[in-house]
């Protein structure tokens, strides 16, 4: 029995980056998952793990059928910001399954129903039988190794969720008098987002949002965007 080992073995591990899709009673929705993997040739069948808390596994639960994008190795972060790893209004059609297909940025897609739930705790391993899918465009397939070297980060929800991953402020504070009034202080009024790690501080704002600087990000607009990666307020987390 291990009773110890370096989680940072776990960061070897290969992964891609994909956009996951269902729908039921009529609405769609799509996130970003990395744990998808090819389980069986004949018939051939895929899994991905979904986070619970997540609307995607709640519409694979019900409807019992997901689509899945490869992502393009050039696709821009704020593209998979649109999704949040949350929703998002993009280029696609409706597949076989009744899934939307996400075409922007994707190099091939699949399409699978639902043939076995494993409950891991806090996702749920979806099986899918294959039913569908093709080539979109040539292209190489986004690694989520590719991902992290660009500072996109995994979310709280994710499997592969790093606590300990450092976090890039795209504007760094160069002032020795901030960094005294910052000095051992717990609480900083600054906000990381979760999914490419960019900082808003208040003592900065926001000037390509037209944020100026003095505004907490508790009073920020409700539709305010992250400048990097275009996602939303419920997606930033109070740095620690």
């Amino acid at each position: 029995m291990v009773t110890e080992f370096d989680k940072k073995a776990l960061y070897a591990i290969s992964y891609g980056v994909y956009v996951v899709t269902s729908h039921y009673g009529g609405k769609s929705n799509g996130q970003i998952a990395n744990a998808l993997i090819q389980v069986t040739a004949e018939p051939p069948k895929i899994a991905v793990a979904l986070n619970k808390n997540n609307l995607t596994h709640s519409f694979v639960e019900k409807s019992s059928v997901f689509a899945v994008s490869v992502l393009d190795s050039y696709t821009p972060l704020d593209f998979i910001g649109l999704f949040g790893f949350k929703s998002g209004r993009v280029e696609h059609r409706i597949g076989v399954t009744g899934a939307p297909i996400v075409l922007e940025n994707a190099v091939s897609y699949v399409e699978a129903r639902v043939s076995n739930r494993i409950d891991v705790g806090t996702h749920t391993i979806f099986v899918g039988e294959v039913v569908g899918g093709g080539v979109l465009k040539e292209g190489e397939p986004l690694t989520y190794a590719e991902y992290h070297k660009r500072k996109g980060r995994a979310p709280k929800a994710a499997p592969t969720y790093r606590p300990d991953e450092p976090r890039v402020q795209e504007k760094p504070d160069t002032t020795e008098k901030k960094k005294e009034s910052t000095k051992g202080k717990k609480k900083t009024g600054r906000y990381v987002c979760n999914i490419c790690g960019w900082i808003y501080d208040p003592e900065i704002g926001d000037p390509q949002g037209n944020i100026p600087a003095g505004v907490p990000f508790e009073k920020l607009p409700d539709d305010w965007l992250c400048p990097v990666c275009n996602a939303g307020k419920d997606q930033f987390s109070p740095e620690e």
